[in-house]
């Protein structure tokens, strides 16, 4: 019985980012701005070695912006890394979906919420803490709604915060 090898799978080279000097970041910080979307992309194919994502110009920006700084000056140490996934862990057990979930839902603190209804304006003021609605505090929008209505709302649709599941 002869035995034969399966023929290792080829491999792509491993990418190495270029090397960029620090006098150089701030012009290239700077040529950010001006430069063509394309452009852009191509920066990232350089920087990266992959594909763009498709988002906004904007993310594309920040993202080469911190890359840059990180070619030139060196990224996080390895120590720092992992003390803050052990951090990340301590807040989310290392659950996927609570990681995923937005922690920013709640409007910036002083934000005036403005509802109208059955005539009637009204007017709840967002506070560090939770919800101001004449002069009294309410945790949840929620219960803002029901004190309004005297029925069961979800606070965020029925200010407008969150389309209710029925819109289109």
């Amino acid at each position: 019985m002869t035995r034969t090898t399966k023929p290792k799978p080829q491999t792509a080279p491993a990418f190495t980012a270029p090397a960029i000097p620090p006098a150089d970041v701030l012009g290239r910080l700077a040529a950010l701005k001006t430069a063509s979307t394309p452009a852009l992309k191509q920066q990232w194919r350089e920087l990266f070695g992959t594909e763009p994502p498709p988002y906004n110009r904007r993310f594309l920006e920040s993202r080469l912006a911190y890359r840059i700084q990180e070619l030139a000056y060196g990224g996080l140490k390895p120590e720092t890394l992992a003390r803050l996934e052990a951090l990340g862990e301590q807040l989310d057990g290392g659950k996927v979906t609570v990681r995923r979930m937005r922690g920013d839902d709640k409007p910036i603190a002083g934000t005036q919420l403005i509802r109208e209804y059955q005539g009637v304006e009204h007017v709840v003021t967002v506070t560090r803490d939770g919800y101001d609605y004449y002069g009294r505090p309410y945790q949840s929008l929620s219960a803002i709604a029901r004190a309004i209505t005297g029925t069961r709302w979800n606070g965020r649709v029925f200010f407008g915060l969150r389309p209710s599941r029925g819109a289109v």
